[in-house]
């Protein structure tokens, strides 16, 4: 993909987490930190700056935590903290990767594109990313250590709601920083492609759409979405195809008619293309999974 935001955004879509604990922490003035120098750190963190201004050393590699910025990972890491004058406030929030060993686990895997598969993110891996300290996150953030607090299980289960709310806000925010001129375009872009699947679309007629050349207007929404216009366009139809097919209610042609492709033949090679398993076979699976 090339670009943190989706990279990380495909991470949590696709791995199943477990939350631990959350934290509000404030770190004195000039002062260094070193209790994960000796002991490498357990768990992968969430971690928002605040306040102040802190230099993370996380092994070899360094980063300068102010407010508006979040690191993301660094699991097994040594680690060491040298808290700037005005010392350093922040949240952390800490998960892990959970391994499932299920039918349903290996169906969604078979579901997916190789052109979906990207390297594996591990969970040493450090992001650090640009999120503005808004109103709506700081709300977030609030929410999420008051749900923390409580023992019962809804409120566990609001935890990771708020927590998933947290990571798409963040990642939001660095895909429009990143993408500050070209955003709007491409907004406006995806919800063409989403109201109009089921017509034909070019690039071509895309691009004349916002008076911009196919190429370059493939550059930006590349860049916002990770992957091309028609790409997209096709991964979006074949999100819904999949949906109406898991109803069992409608034929393979229908449903190739219905996001817009006449030859059914032709739509079922590209169903296997990017969810890795016919269509035909989408009510057997579920069919077996009931069992």
């Amino acid at each position: 993909m090339g670009y943190a935001y989706e990279e990380l955004a495909q991470y949590f879509a696709n791995t199943p987490l477990a939350l631990y604990g959350v934290y509000r922490t404030q770190l004195e003035a000039n002062r260094v930190y070193g209790g994960h120098v000796d002991k490498p750190t357990a768990r992968c963190g969430v971690l928002i700056a605040l306040d102040g201004e802190a230099e993370f050393q996380f092994d070899d590699e360094s980063y300068l935590l102010a407010p508006g910025k979040v690191l993301i990972g660094g699991a097994g890491r040594r680690l060491e903290i040298i808290a700037g004058e005005q010392g350093f406030r922040y949240c952390l929030v800490h998960y892990l990767p959970v391994q499932i060993d299920s039918d349903k686990a290996l169906l969604d895997r078979s579901e997916e594109s190789a052109a979906d598969e990207g390297e594996i993110r591990e969970p040493r891996d450090i992001a650090l990313l640009e999120a503005a300290l808004a109103p709506e996150l700081l709300r977030l953030v609030d929410s999420l250590l008051e749900a923390d607090s409580s023992p019962d299980f809804m409120n566990l289960l609001e935890k990771k709601s708020i927590f998933y709310q947290i990571i798409a806000n963040v990642l939001q925010s660095e895909r429009h920083g990143q993408n500050k001129e070209s955003y709007p375009v491409i907004e406006d872009a995806i919800q063409y492609i989403q109201t109009h699947f089921t017509e034909p679309i070019t690039l071509a007629t895309l691009a004349e759409r916002y008076k911009l050349k196919a190429k370059y207007f493939s550059h930006l929404f590349t860049k916002y979405t990770g992957m091309g216009p028609i790409d997209y366009l096709i991964h979006y139809r074949m999100n819904k195809a999949q949906e109406w097919l898991q109803t069992k209610q409608f034929s393979v042609s229908a449903v190739a008619r219905s996001v817009g492709y006449a030859d059914p033949y032709y739509f079922s090679r590209l169903f296997k293309k990017y969810k890795g398993i016919a269509p035909s076979q989408i009510g057997l699976i579920g069919r077996e999974l009931e069992r």
